[in-house]
């Protein structure tokens, strides 16, 4: 018992290790997608900018459900139990 509560524990402080690096300020995050759509092409002011755009948000969203969804314990159980 004391060996899973070790690491679990474990486990809680790296994500919150993980989660403290990958925290951007929502200003950088729009500046560093602007950049990656003018990179591909896209022009500032532009209906396909704003598509651009949009889809990297979408595309970040659904990443974080999938995260969120594959490492839930209570939906999954715990590793011990597989």
């Amino acid at each position: 018992m004391r060996t899973m509560t070790t690491r679990l524990l474990g486990l809680a402080a790296a994500g919150l290790l993980l989660a403290a690096c990958q925290t951007m300020p929502p200003q950088e995050r729009r500046a560093r997608d602007e950049n990656t759509c003018a990179s591909y092409g896209f022009r500032r002011g532009t209906d396909a900018f704003a598509t651009c755009l949009q889809r990297i948000d979408l595309d970040r969203r659904a990443e974080s459900r999938a995260f969120r969804y594959d490492n839930d314990v209570f939906l999954h159980g715990p590793y011990y139990w597989r």
